[in-house]
């Protein structure tokens, strides 16, 4: 189906990108993929909860904790809990965005469709299915043995701590969900060297966005709904910050020439945080930053 956002930013990018983007995406998963499902121990999620607020958030566990019953669907063995804000969003059926992430390979692959809670876990029913290059991906290595743990504390606000701040501001990673009315929910990964997010406010940040596949799913989705999640991970301690706001892009040329590699810049404004100490039980240790990444 056709997706008027996408189009809309592709046409201002300057982009002839022809049948590029997500409505000419499969919606089944091929047998390579499959694999490479049964391989991850992480995956990123994209979804509203049912105050229509967008969350992106993360599953981790051992290999095979994701797996695919059949050429469109997947199954999860957990779902969301605790404080996590998506905790109670599957208990009917709706959009989901997800990112399979490989840090040590820097390989990714990305799922669109809807999905619902079963027993503990989460059933899947694809809509699109693609994989992604590895570009702005750091590469990081597993630590240990996956061992599953109580969430520690949490804190919600509507505004950043200093601590936040120091956080984001650090990071080089981070995960996007967007939707729109019709087209499915997406979930995608932003990365860069540390410093490329810039807090420019208790409840504003900026980043950058670099050039891509051309398919403009993030981009295109904002156009419609500028609803939108973001999820920054402490990949040492498996702290999780979870921020829910509102996101414009920012065509002004002269904006972006301030940023090395920036092509646009995207000013998302928070209405929601939430901060859970040892939200997932994984540990990851850096190796070095992507060769893609802007200096």
């Amino acid at each position: 189906m056709h997706h008027p956002g996408e189009t809309a930013v592709q046409r201002r990018a300057g982009v002839d990108a022809g049948k590029w983007g997500s409505a000419h995406v499969g919606d089944t998963i091929p047998p390579v993929a499959a694999d490479f499902l049964a391989r991850q121990r992480l995956i990123a999620i994209g979804a509203a909860d049912d105050a229509g607020l967008v969350w992106a958030s993360a599953l981790a566990g051992p290999a095979g904790f994701v797996s695919s019953a059949d050429e469109r669907t997947v199954v999860v063995d957990r779902a969301p809990a605790g404080a996590d804000p998506l905790a109670e969003a599957f208990k009917v059926e709706r959009d989901l965005g997800i990112l399979a992430i490989e840090p040590s390979t820097r390989r990714r692959m990305r799922i669109n469709g809807t999905a619902r809670r079963v027993g503990g876990g989460l059933l899947i029913r694809t809509d699109q299915v693609y994989s992604n290059c590895p570009k702005y991906l750091q590469t990081r290595r597993p630590e240990g043995s996956f061992d599953v743990g109580a969430q520690g504390a949490s804190r919600t606000g509507t505004v950043l701590t200093a601590a936040q701040r120091q956080w984001i501001s650090g990071a080089d990673t981070f995960v996007v969900a967007t939707l729109a009315e019709g087209k499915g929910t997406d979930a995608s990964h932003r990365g860069g060297n540390p410093g490329f997010v810039a807090v420019t406010g208790e409840r504003t940040l900026t980043w950058p966005d670099y050039i891509g596949n051309s398919m403009y799913m993030t981009l295109g989705n904002l156009e419609l709904d500028a609803r939108c999640g973001l999820l920054f991970l402490d990949w040492e301690h498996g702290h999780a910050l979870y921020l829910s706001g509102r996101a414009r892009t920012d065509w002004d040329p002269r904006r972006a020439a301030d940023l090395p590699g920036a092509q646009r810049v995207v000013d998302f404004e928070l209405e929601r945080a939430v901060e859970i100490e040892h939200a997932f039980p994984m540990r990851w240790t850096f190796e070095k930053y992507s060769k893609f990444n802007p200096s």
